[in-house]
């Protein structure tokens, strides 16, 4: 027997019987759901999960008006703000039909109702969604090669074709950069393209342990070596044998365990903390820092020949700033990923937000951008993010300086992409309108700035 083909659900909301029966006639091709009221309506929503919908406005307690019609729209659009909702309206309700577009509604389609017409609609709406939730798709991934960077811009491009050169060698690597720029993802990156990828990768943050317990917690400790030392541990390095040690805040190590790290580089054995025994330990150095080591060198708190053994290659991370148009892509994603986990149904940014979200200097970097996107995902209440829920000053200013009229012009033609995207929800038909430009242009225009 052949595979029977699954029928598309289609939520039908008309509370006239006579009209249920003929539309659930006419709509054979379709697995029909009828509701007669707006609580129906949103139980089947919540049930069956239907992209399309035919709306009736005219609903119980008010069927002579369009009130509860245009609540239940508004409803069903806040829990699913990528239906497409067909409205039906009387031939002399054609304000309330306009409203309806307005509020975000696909399309309206006047009575008397024209069955085939009316599937030809339906049929439209369905293959748009379709468009739309593979563009979605698309839009979500990032142009970046890398697992966990986000980016699209060419200074991270270039960052990250940098990382995939670097990761396959065992070179002692110094990342680079202010706080929240991601220094310890990239670290991550370069533990998962290299040979070592199937072994630990081990973190130690060398400004957040104190400078008593560093030295046990970095090199292992003997049993008895203190008060405490009931077994024999090892140290951090141990543990990442044949894999990763990453060093975070490298600038922030104690002078005295400067000197024991570059014996252990050297010679690459480590001695336990009140032991006398030397331990062989084959594993990858990877040092991050905010901080400016040269001066740090020059202000005598940082030795300078440990400094050119874990700097073997450098990599400076550029700050959210000086990334042209990912603020958008970051937003976008930290968007999504926080609706997802807190149930909550958001149909993108307001054009303020948008605005606030490209000016905004983001001193804490990524960091920052994350969490005033999680904390705008819980407080947002209309369905789009608004620059209060992200607690902006739209009238912040980019510091930077184009220099040339070249990056003055792509940066423009990429803001302008990137902003018609976001207040279209990704639909590529309103973002050409909007730009007043043809879809193949669109498409051309995507392609050129990696954002296809």
């Amino acid at each position: 027997m052949g595979k029977v083909k699954k029928l598309r659900p289609l939520l039908v909301i008309e509370d006239d019987p006579g009209l249920q029966k003929q539309l659930q006639w006419c709509f054979d091709k379709f697995d029909v759901t009828v509701a007669g009221d707006k609580s129906s309506a949103l139980e089947a929503l919540d049930l069956f999960s239907p992209v399309v919908v035919t709306l009736d406005l005219g609903l119980p307690p008010d069927p002579a008006n369009a009130s509860e019609g245009l609540s239940t729209l508004q409803a069903i659009l806040n829990k699913a703000p990528h239906t497409k909702v067909i409205v039906v309206t009387g031939n002399d309700d054609r304000e309330n039909a306009v409203r309806s577009v307005a509020m975000g509604a696909y399309d309206f389609y006047e009575k008397p109702i024209d069955p085939e017409i009316l599937s030809l609609i339906i049929e439209r709406a369905y293959a748009l969604y379709e468009l739309e939730a593979e563009n979605r798709q698309l839009l979500q991934q990032t142009s970046s090669p890398l697992d966990g960077v986000i980016a699209s811009s060419p200074q991270m491009l270039k960052l990250c074709r940098m990382i995939e050169k670097v990761a396959p060698t065992n070179a002692s690597t110094l990342l680079l950069g202010e706080s929240g720029t991601g220094k310890e993802v990239f670290a991550k990156a370069l533990h998962k393209l290299s040979a070592r990828k199937n072994k630990k990768f081990v973190a130690v943050n060398s400004a957040a342990i104190p400078e008593t317990l560093l030295e046990s917690e970095l090199f292992g400790y003997e049993k008895g070596a203190f008060t405490g030392a009931n077994k024999t541990t090892p140290g951090r390095i141990e543990l990442a044998e044949g894999g990763t040690f990453f060093i975070d805040e490298v600038g922030d190590l104690p002078q005295s365990l400067q000197a024991k790290l570059l014996r252990f580089l050297q010679e690459r054995v480590v001695e336990h903390l009140g032991g006398r025994k030397e331990i062989p330990v084959d594993v990858r150095i990877i040092c991050a820092t905010h901080q400016d080591l040269p001066a740090l060198i020059e202000a005598g708190k940082f030795r300078e020949d440990l400094y050119y053994r874990i700097s073997e290659i450098n990599i400076s991370i550029p700050p959210l700033r000086e990334r042209n148009g990912d603020k958008l892509m970051l937003a976008r994603t930290f968007m999504n990923k926080f609706a997802r986990e807190n149930s909550r149904s958001l149909r993108g940014f307001t054009e303020e937000a948008i605005s606030a979200i490209e000016n905004h200097t983001w001193p804490g970097n990524v960091r920052e951008l994350e969490n005033k996107v999680k904390r705008a995902v819980i407080m947002a209440d209309d369905g789009r993010i608004g620059i209060d829920d992200l607690e902006l000053n739209n009238a912040e200013q980019e510091s930077a300086i184009l220099l040339t009229l070249r990056e003055v012009r792509a940066n423009a033609e990429r803001k302008a992409l990137q902003r018609a995207l976001s207040l279209t929800n990704n639909n590529l038909a309103q973002a050409a309108e909007a730009l007043n430009i043809s879809r193949p242009t669109l498409y051309d225009l995507l392609s050129k700035h990696g954002l296809k």
